[in-house]
């Protein structure tokens, strides 16, 4: 199936591992012309036009991804907003900084991004913003991620009630658990529940499907929603989580 993503100008931020990286690549491997983010130097070499180094949790940085990324690509079609952060821990313990931290990076990082290119999307715009199932039914060992990732549900369906009249469609994408750094690597989220592989088997168990998701299975239904084949589809919350969330909607 052509997604009529050939040529198409897209960013994506938090794209050098996980979900982000694989939305790259496969937006690349449709022909997509693509500008990678992350906070190091060092590209991903997915065929990018080009990568920005950015801590878009930094006020003004993710402005400044953006119009790099559009200068790089002489305009934008697509964002990506993937970037973000978690942890395990007890609602009594997080300190208000880092709540602070949480909400700077997982919310404010896409009102700043979205803002930054919305004179570019005008007429035939897409955007993903990368959610949580946390953010439908919020996970009691991860309170500030989860609401959080609850608020970026509500951003995405607002700016696709202002903006739809300026042709640009906005979405999020609700992954469940997904085999990626956050949740495999050293001091990732499994291995702060216990011991790592019987974590992993357990939240795996807890899926309908029975296993956590992989990369690429996300970063398809992304790349879909970025695509002319979703050219009526905005203001939805895809899941993308093996049936973890027991709801309709």
């Amino acid at each position: 199936m052509d997604l009529g993503l050939s040529g198409k100008r897209c960013f994506v931020t938090g794209s050098t591992r996980g979900i982000g990286l694989e939305t790259a690549r496969r937006l690349a491997g449709e022909g997509a012309r693509v500008v990678t983010c992350g906070r190091g130097a060092e590209s991903p070499s997915v065929g990018e036009v080009a990568h920005v180094a950015a801590d878009l949790s930094r006020a003004g940085e993710p402005e400044r991804a953006v119009a790099q990324a559009a200068a790089a690509l002489g305009g934008l079609d697509v964002l990506v907003n993937n970037v973000g952060a978690a942890r395990i821990a007890r609602f009594e313990d997080v300190a208000d900084e880092e709540w602070d931290a949480y909400w700077q990076l997982n919310v404010m990082s896409y009102v700043r991004a979205i803002r930054a290119a919305l004179p570019h999307l005008r007429g035939d715009g897409a955007i993903v913003n990368v959610s949580s199932t946390a953010g439908k039914r919020p996970s009691t060992g991860m309170p500030h991620y989860s609401v959080t990732k609850a608020a970026v549900l509500s951003l995405s369906r607002l700016v696709a009630d202002l903006y739809a009249g300026d042709g640009i469609r906005c979405n999020a994408v609700t992954p469940g658990p997904t085999a990626t750094d956050a949740w495999l690597g050293e001091g990732g989220l499994a291995e702060q529940q216990g011991d790592r592989e019987q974590v992993l088997e357990r939240v795996g168990a807890g899926r309908p499907l029975g296993r956590l998701a992989t990369p690429d299975e996300i970063a398809s239904v992304i790349v879909f929603l970025c695509s002319e084949r979703a050219s009526y589809v905005t203001g939805a919350a895809w899941s993308a989580d093996g049936g973890t969330v027991p709801i309709i909607v």
